[in-house]
């Protein structure tokens, strides 16, 4: 651990204040346009525009990278993200905010990327998995922080939007004068829609139904505790239990999805999801109850990408592993796009609880299927060939993927190595 400290701290404390510069842009925007008057419409089309921007981004960007350079583009994309951040205040129309969210989400696409190539090139096949254990770390710690930041401001003045640009601008310091050369750069070979399905329908309808989940949380959380009259501070812990929660149980899932059907894990954590949903709409207990539900629906959403991801895995050969991967980050993007306006409808339509409502709606729709693959496909998979590494899709770009896949096919070859020397031995 100490030895991927010393050489990715640089890194890693880059990416930690990226997401304190990213984890606060999402709910400093939802109270801002509600102090701005912009309806729960406006703000659910703003929110997912950020989304359309990352997607566009993971399709484009890798052409900029091979074209002029990790180091080109990363300077040029951080540069078009700090000033779109300080914008807002100065632009306070929906119509604006949505072109920047749209460039925003761009932007951070790339950085991710690039940052994720340069922390790839610093580990080794013995460092990897902890590298992306403590990445995923940074990513989590950044945001609850932001939330701290937060509720230490005025969302109704500039300072929280300078804030959030300056970090973003100081993030990428540690990347950029780092003595880590520049890394290679490759994409994976493509795999259409079709081919992904029929090998596992599953791992795709989970992962579209969870880019919903995803985003409406990422996004409308903010919006949500506006409408419900929370103070910045509820609001603050309100969205840091969301991701705590995601940090904590991640962890404990993983160590349970190695060793038993990834399909149950994914249908109980599905239904544990929607309690928590019921919890929150339910509006029982008051705002104590709210933080038991947001940690409950943050705590089971994180891990189960984790898990529909390596599941979908388990039936592919270590060549294909790559591109599936990809495609499948994809397909949460599509999902994720429609996230937050649908979100915005249902809370234009039933108040604040319809946050709970749509996310608890995504949730059964997930334990549901996942209950009828189950009884198509009663066996399942017995020798998984893939293990549970923790991967959030929040951040996160087929080069992280990429490093997972590499984790899977080592242990893949390892394991059938091993089932090769025992038929020797019994033929000897």
């Amino acid at each position: 651990m100490f030895i991927v400290i010393r050489n990715s701290w640089a890194l890693l404390l880059g990416v930690a204040l990226l997401m304190v510069g990213n984890g606060m842009q999402g709910t400093l925007l939802g109270v801002r346009g509600q102090i701005e008057g912009f309806s729960t419409g406006w703000m659910s089309v703003v929110m997912s525009a950020y989304f359309a921007g990352f997607l566009l981004g993971s399709q484009s960007v890798p052409h900029m990278i091979q074209r002029v350079g990790h180091v080109r583009v990363f300077a040029a994309l951080g540069s078009f993200a700090s000033a779109g951040l300080i914008l807002y205040p100065a632009l306070t129309d929906p119509i604006a905010w949505t072109g920047l969210r749209l460039l925003l989400g761009f932007c951070f696409c790339g950085i991710y990327i690039v940052a994720e190539s340069w922390l790839n090139n610093t580990t080794t096949n013995e460092t990897r998995g902890r590298a992306l254990s403590l990445y995923l770390i940074a990513q989590m710690v950044g945001i609850v922080a932001a939330q701290g930041f937060f509720a230490l401001g005025d969302a109704s003045q500039y300072g929280l939007f300078v804030l959030v640009s300056v970090l973003v601008s100081l993030s990428f310091a540690p990347i950029l004068l780092s003595a880590t050369p520049v890394p290679p750069f490759e994409t994976a070979k493509p795999m259409s829609f079709r081919e992904i399905f029929r090998v596992s329908p599953l791992g795709c309808v989970g992962i579209f139904l969870l880019g919903g989940v995803f985003s409406g949380m990422f996004g409308m959380a903010g919006v949500f505790g506006a409408l419900a009259d929370l103070t910045a501070g509820q609001i603050a812990l309100f969205v840091s239990a969301i991701y705590t929660g995601g940090m904590l149980v991640q962890y404990p899932m993983g160590w349970a999805s190695d060793r038993y059907d990834r399909r149950r894990l994914v249908i109980a954590g599905a239904g544990i999801a929607a309690l928590g949903c019921l919890l929150g709409f339910s509006g029982l207990g008051g705002y104590p109850a709210l933080l038991v539900a947001a940690f409950l629906v943050g705590g089971m959403a994180n891990p189960l990408y984790s898990i529909l991801l390596a599941y979908t895995n388990d039936y592919l050969t270590p060549e294909d592993m790559a591109a599936a991967s990809a495609r499948l980050l994809f397909i949460n993007g599509l999902g994720a796009i429609g996230g937050p306006i649908l979100t915005g409808w249902l809370m234009g339509a039933v108040g604040p609880e319809g946050f709970f409502l749509f996310i608890g709606a995504l949730m059964l729709a997930l334990g549901g299927y996942g209950i009828w693959r189950m009884v198509q496909n009663p066996e399942g998979v017995v020798d998984e060939s893939a293990g549970y590494v923790a991967v959030s899709p929040l951040g996160t770009t087929y080069v992280t993927i990429g490093s997972v896949v590499e984790e899977w096919e080592e242990e893949w070859d390892a394991a059938h190595v091993e089932d090769a020397e025992a038929g020797s031995g019994k033929a000897a």
